[in-house]
């Protein structure tokens, strides 16, 4: 453990924290960087990095089909993160967590393994008007192959769902309510358990997208009591390429896998197949073993740190780049104003200047940021634009960042001729 993952066990300094992350040196085109694209993908601590470098120098094997000494120890790291990730978002049986490639593969195993066998003519699959295309494309191509109606929960101007009428919109043959915890572009934190129940009080099961979530905040799959909970390793300090599907047991117990092959069979004849027990029988053919084994030491950071002081830091940090972004009259700031309501994404245009030119410009100061419809299309054209810039925090960040933010947009609009 570093000097500065010991300190931190104490206090919440993200001077401290930077310390660990070896690429936050890096200087881009000559200007030093400022990283604020952590919805897209979070750097990674020293910790992780030496983990993935420890993977492959001692225990690299495949897992749960070798007797021989590096297989077993394998198996045993990559099982041991599974029930390390039940605790942490506190499942009840770590045979409720399922290895994916990501929120999308585990959203995609929802609507195949569940909704192509449950779907019929007249049902129909609730969504929000602010889901990522992850949890979106999915159900409409469910919903071509089954029948079955796509509804939406709307959103406001001010970034919020309109709840009013949730009642008439979740009914007796909704099936499904599928809705993001937290919005990629708004930075919206939907109230996903009182969703959950209204949702179970008219026979629907709920799935939450927790890709934006999860990294930020508390996520307690049993206090919201959702039916499936899905998110990314890469959002939250682990490698890429590996994600995570929680469902509830018995739930999953009764599902269909949908990826066919190796590892998710009990029994192969030439014209049958028996398939494995929960939670491999969704786990055909040979897993992302390196980025399981190396995301242990991510959710221990975590931990180390407090998701609940994570939270209360990106709330410091998000009022503040708020705060700074409107004494900017041209300026347009997507969602939510109460940062209570809000994570630590905020989406924004300039009136004179498009998204990916400001995003250019703003790179040739050093800082990174996103520009375009962030997996959001319907979203954004709801809001009239084609496209915005987005910042996004995370546990390194500081006021210092968001200064320099302002400074280059600032810059940006001189080297435009707008000021």
């Amino acid at each position: 453990m570093t000097l500065a993952a010991e300190k931190i066990n104490t206090s919440f300094d993200p001077e401290v924290i930077r310390r660990d992350f070896p690429i936050l040196n890096r200087r881009v085109h000559g200007k030093p960087l400022v990283y604020l694209d952590n919805a897209a993908t979070t750097q990674k601590p020293k910790q992780v990095i030496d983990a993935i470098r420890n993977y492959y120098e001692i225990y690299n094997a495949n897992v749960h089909r070798g007797l021989h000494t590096l297989a077993e120890e394998s198996t045993e790291a990559f099982e041991k993160t599974r029930a390390r990730i039940g605790r942490f978002i506190g499942a009840t049986d770590s045979c409720e967590i399922i290895y994916t490639r990501g929120t999308t593969e585990s959203i995609n195993l929802v609507a195949y393994s569940w909704g192509q066998h449950n779907l019929q003519p007249g049902d129909n699959i609730v969504l929000t008007e602010m889901e990522h295309h992850a949890n979106l494309v999915p159900w409409i191509a469910l919903s071509k192959t089954t029948g079955a109606e796509l509804r939406y929960i709307p959103v406001d101007e001010n970034g919020y769902l309109v709840l009013d009428k949730i009642g008439e919109i979740i009914d007796g043959k909704t099936r499904l309510v599928t809705v993001t915890q937290m919005s990629n572009v708004l930075g919206t934190i939907n109230p996903v358990k009182k969703i959950c129940e209204i949702a179970h009080d008219r026979g629907a099961l709920c799935l939450v997208d927790a890709a934006q979530s999860a990294p930020h905040m508390n996520v307690d799959v049993k206090d919201i009591d959702a039916d499936f909970l899905a998110f990314s390793t890469h959002k939250m300090l682990g490698p890429t390429g590996l994600g995570v599907l929680y469902g509830k047991k018995e739930i999953l117990s009764k599902m269909e896998p949908f990826n066919f092959g190796g590892e998710m069979i009990s029994e192969v004849r030439y014209d049958s197949a028996k398939w494995n027990d929960l939670p491999w029988k969704f786990e055909g053919g040979t897993p992302n073993i390196e980025a399981a084994y190396a995301f242990h030491p991510a959710i221990e950071y975590l931990d180390q740190l407090g998701m609940d002081n994570i939270r209360a830091h990106e709330m410091d940090i998000t009022e503040y780049a708020i705060s700074r972004l409107s004494e900017l009259d041209h300026i347009r700031i997507f969602g939510p104003m109460n940062i209570e309501d809000r994570g630590g994404a905020v989406s924004f245009t300039d009136t004179d200047i498009h998204p990916h030119d400001l995003a250019q410009v703003l790179d040739q100061n050093g800082v990174a940021t996103r520009a375009g419809h962030h997996c959001a299309q319907p979203l954004h054209r709801k809001f009239g634009v084609g496209s915005t810039t987005r910042a996004s925090f995370y546990i390194y960040n500081t006021k210092e960042d968001v200064d320099a933010l302002i400074d280059a947009i600032r810059g940006a609009r001189r080297f435009f001729g707008y000021e």
